[in-house]
C-alpha cells in the first residue's frame, strides 16, 4: 500500500516528531524535581542516552513512546498498515536497541526503569509517578 503523502510532506511530518523534551518526559521530570530529586537529562555518556539519569541512586529512566518502542500488548503500539516493509524492521531495530542499552547499563551496575507513554494517561498518571519515585528512592 502506497504512502498517502508525498516524500516532502512525509519528511516534514517526521521532522516535527521530537526526540527530547516530549510531554511525557516533561511530566516525569517535573514530578521528580518536585519530590526533591535532581537528575541529568539525556546524558550522552550512557548507553541509549537515558531521558533521566539519577547518579545519586545509580538509576536511569527511559520514557518511551508506545509506538516508537513497541510497548508489548499496548493499543498504541500498532504497526502502520502502509509501508510495512519500512516500519516493521525500523520498529524491531528500536526494540533491539532498547534491550541492548538496558543490558549494558545493568551490567555497569545501573538500575533501569522504563515509563511508557500510556502509563502517563490521566487515569493512571499519579500511580505511575508514585511507583517510579518509590523504585528510585528505595533502590539505594
Amino acid at each position: 500500500m502506497a504512502d498517502n503523502h508525498s516524500k516532502e510532506v512525509r519528511s516534514m511530518n517526521m521532522s516535527h516528531i521530537k526526540s527530547t523534551d516530549t510531554k511525557p518526559e516533561v511530566i516525569v521530570r517535573k514530578y521528580l524535581f518536585s519530590k526533591g530529586l535532581r537528575y541529568r537529562k539525556n546524558d550522552k555518556r550512557y548507553p541509549g542516552n537515558p531521558d533521566i539519569v539519577l547518579p545519586k541512586y545509580k538509576v536511569c529512566v527511559f520514557i518511551n513512546g508506545c509506538f516508537w518502542h513497541q510497548h508489548s500488548g499496548c493499543r498504541y503500539a500498532a504497526i502502520p498498515k502502509s509501508n510495512q516493509e519500512y516500519w516493521i524492521p525500523k520498529l524491531q531495530r528500536n526494540v533491539e536497541r532498547d534491550k541492548t542499552n538496558i543490558e549494558k547499563l545493568t551490567q555497569n551496575g545501573w538500575k533501569v526503569s522504563t515509563v511508557w507513554e500510556c502509563e502517563l494517561k490521566k487515569d493512571c498518571l499519579f500511580d505511575t509517578l508514585e511507583k517510579l519515585y518509590d523504585s528510585i528512592t528505595k533502590s539505594n
